[in-house]
């Protein structure tokens, strides 16, 4: 039998950040407020009888074929085809279905066993290509044409702009809280 080609660092991360795109677009496209919780087009799927489901399954099995890709060997996927395939029959019941896809989301599993093995074969250990795939990508495109962007300083924050924006509406979150509940204290204070 013959040896496969190891992959270099740059298409084994290249590969787990187009899964990872996947992944966020099947499980957690919109994440549930509060939560870490996400709805994707797999749940939107089931809701189309049979075919949705079917759809959902098909699309899952892309997710393990990237994983093949990338050298992911069978008995690390086998878990994850499983789950595929209760996922897909579990989605047949109408409703039930629907809830059963938005917690056990197959292909984030799929990305999880990816990981885990990128980090065993390769020593990755770096994993914000996959926590935010679509901006890292953009920087990747973008360093190769501009210094700017090469800089670790601005490709930090380029990379966290989700982090800081959302600490940005928490502190706006506070800062009304806190001048709403002075102003209502102030109003109590005068009665």
């Amino acid at each position: 039998m013959p040896q496969e080609k190891k992959l270099t660092e740059q298409q084994v991360i290249a590969l787990e950040r187009d899964l990872a795109k996947f992944a966020t677009m099947m499980d957690s496209a919109v994440r549930i407020p509060f939560t870490k919780q996400g709805i994707g087009a797999d749940a939107a799927l089931s809701t189309i009888p049979i075919a949705g489901d079917i759809a959902g399954f098909v699309l899952t099995c892309y997710a393990i074929y990237k994983a093949k890709q990338i050298g992911v060997p069978q008995h690390k996927l086998t878990p994850v085809i499983k789950l595929a395939v209760v996922d897909a029959v579990v989605g047949f019941v109408p409703v039930a279905g629907t809830i059963f896809d938005i917690f056990i989301r197959p292909s984030r599993k799929a990305l999880d066993v990816v990981h885990t093995h990128i980090r065993e074969e390769y020593k990755i250990q770096s994993d914000i290509h996959v926590i935010h795939p679509y901006l890292h990508e953009k920087l990747e495109k973008k360093q190769q044409n501009s210094a700017f962007w090469r800089n670790p300083v601005v490709s930090w924050l380029w990379l966290h702009i989700p982090d800081l924006l959302g600490a940005f509406v928490l502190l706006l979150i506070g800062i009304a809280v806190w001048w709403g509940a002075s102003y209502l204290w102030g109003l109590y204070q005068t009665m």
